[in-house]
């Protein structure tokens, strides 16, 4: 696969593989074995950039997401790049679902985070290790000493921030020079688009998770999905509600129109199209299926022109589409 730059020296796959779905949000947890076999068939494809969090996990484990990741690349660990994550948990007592989050950098809950995540995923240190949400308790020149006290002793390599504003980014940044920022990103969801001028003068990366908003883009859900709601997110989201799917008809008839002028895919167009934007911007779908991990690898090998990008973008623009989970601009993602 071809690769691409994070911040001033990080390479990764141009595609990398979101591990969340493996065990949370996504359906019942797939089996130990099988999360293993797929990650180790991600490393075949081509992929070398894999992300997880110490929250990733079960109500049995709640950190089992990191452990079976690290478990993966244990025979490959020198050739792959694993990023994680720290500064948040989730309130399941509330009753809620998807739980509310709760976020907490404090110096001491991070230091107690980073050897967690070092024992789970069975190495001596973390690529890109994300601050997971923002907590407004604590500034972020304190976060960013605390990352560069961890870079000093070996234990991170870079760090990150995830749903991070200009103002935070930037006093971070001038702690701690900040590799990537991760945050919700797909055709329905660009209210990020406005950092882009601030990551390009920083020389920060972007990384989209969700970039086929939860799988929506992929054209492959009809009304009636039976989503399972006790362990699958997509049950509240607004975009696979049934009149979504009629809501978003232009939206996907769109996709499909480029996708069968490029011989492609409409999920491959949704992230071919982010990946043409910018060389910075790097998806990290998620996926338990081999097939679709080929497929998704496949769209850094879709070259669209620059014109081709701004007829979706207007296209886009002045398009009528559902509301979509986490699109909004509020960051209240539970990625």
């Amino acid at each position: 696969m071809r690769k691409r730059l994070l911040g001033k020296d990080l390479e990764v796959s141009a595609v990398g593989l979101g591990c969340m779905g493996f065990s949370h949000a996504y359906g019942a947890p797939t089996d130990e074995k099988t999360v293993v076999e797929r990650i180790r068939q991600a490393v075949e494809i081509g992929y070398t950039f894999f992300d997880t969090a110490e929250v990733y996990g079960t109500a049995d484990d709640p950190h089992v997401n990191e452990r079976l990741v690290g478990e993966a690349l244990e025979h490959v660990r020198d050739k792959v790049v694993i990023a994680t994550k720290f500064g948040l948990s989730f309130d399941m007592e509330s009753g809620k679902v998807p739980y509310p989050l709760i976020p907490d950098s404090r110096p001491e809950t991070v230091r107690k985070s980073v050897e967690g995540s070092l024992r789970r995923l069975g190495t001596d240190h973390i690529d890109l290790y994300y601050q997971h949400r923002i907590d407004p308790k604590v500034a972020p020149e304190e976060v960013a000493q605390v990352m560069s006290e961890l870079m000093r002793e070996g234990k991170i390599t870079h760090w990150g921030i995830s749903e991070a504003d200009e103002e935070y980014l930037r006093r971070a940044n001038a702690v701690c020079p900040v590799t990537a920022v991760q945050n919700r990103y797909s055709m329905m969801a660009r209210q990020h688009e406005k950092l882009f001028p601030v990551l390009e003068e920083l020389r920060i990366g972007f990384v989209a998770f969700s970039p086929m908003a939860n799988g929506f883009l992929t054209g492959r859900y009809a009304k009636g999905e039976p989503f399972d709601r006790k362990y699958d997110y997509r049950a509240s989201m607004p975009q696979f509600a049934d009149e979504a799917i009629d809501e978003n008809r232009e939206l996907l008839g769109l996709l499909s129109g480029m996708a069968e002028e490029k011989d492609a895919t409409p999920a491959q167009i949704s992230m071919a199209w982010m990946l043409c934007k910018k060389p910075w911007i790097v998806p990290i779908p998620g996926t338990r299926k081999p097939d679709r991990m080929k497929e998704n690898a496949g769209a850094a090998d879709i070259m669209l022109t620059a014109d081709e990008v701004a007829r979706l973008d207007e296209a886009l623009e002045n398009m009528s589409m559902s509301d979509v989970f986490g699109g909004t601009g509020t960051g209240d993602d539970r990625r």
